[in-house]
């Protein structure tokens, strides 16, 4: 009990000091600011607005000093909140252009999407796994057409165009891509961007939809591309269970979030040949080939139906699911060109800290340098990822990566002795060339771990950053032994 009382005292006695010192310092700021005030109004005018203007000017400096310091100025790389319009990929690809990012792949999108657009015909692409029945769809729908089918399955390896008219007259083009979930990747990306570019998909199933083909439907929806949902092979189904499918394909469109109306998703058959068993007079068992009828009358008017609704609007959801092929393709030629130009820095903050440590000529005159390369390094690195990190963020980052290179500098003396040992005529080097490939070990290292975080996160992260160089540190020092230690070697005879 008598210790809480003398806490609370303490505490009193505490609150009353800070009132009575702040008291007076306000106090002494009052009195010294009328003092200073008086004198300058008593004074030349020019004296006080010269006064005025410097204690803006420091209140200026001020803040610039917050802002440089403290406050983070991320450069957020999203995507757009509106879609993207043609003005808005043009200018990007301009901007592209100026830094020397390769926009071959975006401008190719742009340029057959402007041969599409002239032709005046309409795209219908059937996209589904593989055996699902779209290529006898399309012969079903274009009997003269030249359709290879493979009772296998998987008859389809690349991407076919077929000329079909509806009711109207209107030119169609059916698409027949391969279906996907085969053994190459390839053909299922293949697939996927022609789907994207069409106006129309058409999804083939021939039961409830898998995992992969929910995926896949995700992703024509986040394109906002106008589906209708065929359920193929229906002869199969009696005609409750087809309602009951039909059913759950919509349910699952729903979960996804996708707007796909009831007469959008059918049920139909594409006819086709079948191996059916008889029986012979003498008892015996073969098998003979039985034509099906096709039954996709259905399929037909969903389809004529939503062309003579949405003809204008398909033709605007096309041109900007383009756009955003085109510009996907701009971010991954964009990606590669950071890729690349990382590690031109990198390599090049490399060189200058091995030719550093070697010109070091006295202690602490190598950390001067060291310091000021891997500033100059980050720096170069965020502003290529698009990140304006704080000037304490990086010292930060270039004080955990000092420690933990502190670390590892017995580790990178070993790699660099065993690396130089490699080359010949060399043998066993110490002393100023061993410490200078561990310093370009070191360098090498802190940038690529830095460069990892700026992919993952588009900012500088300190903290996480040095984790990267600490936990990867090893596996960097081994890679680019040989190469940083010829690098040495060249500057040294050189």
């Amino acid at each position: 009990m008598k210790l809480d009382r003398f806490i609370r005292v303490a505490i009193i006695v505490v609150i009353a000091l800070v009132f009575v010192v702040a008291t007076g310092a306000l106090l002494f700021i009052t009195e010294s600011a009328l003092n200073v005030w008086d004198r300058l109004r008593a004074g030349p005018v020019v004296l006080l607005y010269g006064y005025i203007a410097l204690m803006v000017l420091l209140a200026v400096v001020a803040v610039w000093l917050v802002w440089r310091l403290v406050v983070k100025r991320k450069v957020e790389p999203g995507k757009p909140s509106r879609p993207l319009s043609r003005a808005d990929i043009k200018e990007r690809l301009q901007q592209a252009q100026a830094v020397g990012v390769d926009t071959g792949d975006a401008q190719a999108e742009l340029q057959a999407l402007a041969s599409r657009q002239a032709s005046g015909a309409i795209h219908l692409c059937f996209f589904g796994e593989i055996s699902s029945g779209k290529s006898s769809l399309i012969k079903a729908l274009v009997p003269e057409a030249d359709v290879v089918i493979d009772v296998v399955g998987g008859s389809t390896g690349d991407v076919r165009h077929y000329r079909w008219r509806d009711d109207a007259g209107h030119e169609i083009l059916l698409t027949d891509v391969p279906g996907t979930g085969g053994h190459e990747d390839q053909l299922d990306a293949l697939a996927t961007e022609e789907a994207k570019r069409s106006h129309l998909v058409l999804f083939v199933c021939d039961s409830d939809l898998t995992r992969p083909e929910l995926n896949a439907v995700k992703a024509l929806l986040a394109f906002d591309k106008p589906m209708i949902l065929v359920l193929n092979k229906a002869d199969r189904y009696s005609d409750d269970e087809q309602a009951a499918l039909l059913q759950q394909l919509m349910r699952r469109i729903d979960s996804l979030g996708g707007e796909v109306r009831r007469d959008h998703v059918v049920a139909v058959s594409a006819g086709g040949e079948m191996e059916v068993v008889t029986k012979r007079s003498d008892g015996s068992e073969g098998t003979m080939r039985r034509t099906r009828a096709a039954d996709i009358g259905v399929l037909v008017v969903a389809i004529n139906r939503l062309l003579g609704d949405e003809r204008l609007a398909l033709d605007a959801r096309r041109e900007l699911a383009v756009f955003q092929i085109a510009a996907e393709k701009l971010e991954a030629a964009e990606s590669e060109y950071r890729l690349q130009r990382s590690e031109q820095v990198i390599r090049s903050a490399t060189r200058k800290a091995v030719v550093g440590a070697m010109a070091a000529v006295s202690p602490g005159t190598d950390l001067l340098i060291q310091g000021y390369i891997g500033t100059t390094m980050t720096q170069e690195l965020c502003r290529l990822y698009g990140a304006a990190p704080r000037d304490l963020d990086i010292e930060e980052f270039l004080s955990l990566g000092q420690s933990r290179a502190g670390r590892a500098l017995p580790l990178s003396l070993a790699v660099a002795g065993n690396g130089l040992k490699a080359f010949p005529g060399i043998g066993t080097v110490v002393g100023g060339l061993a410490h200078a490939v561990a310093y370009g070990l070191i360098f090498d290292a802190l940038g690529r771990s830095l460069v990892l975080t700026l992919t993952q996160h588009g900012e500088l992260l300190p903290e996480t950053a040095a984790k990267e160089f600490e936990a990867g540190i090893s596996e960097h020092l081994e890679a680019g032994v040989r190469r940083i230690a010829k690098m040495a070697l060249d500057e040294k005879q050189g």
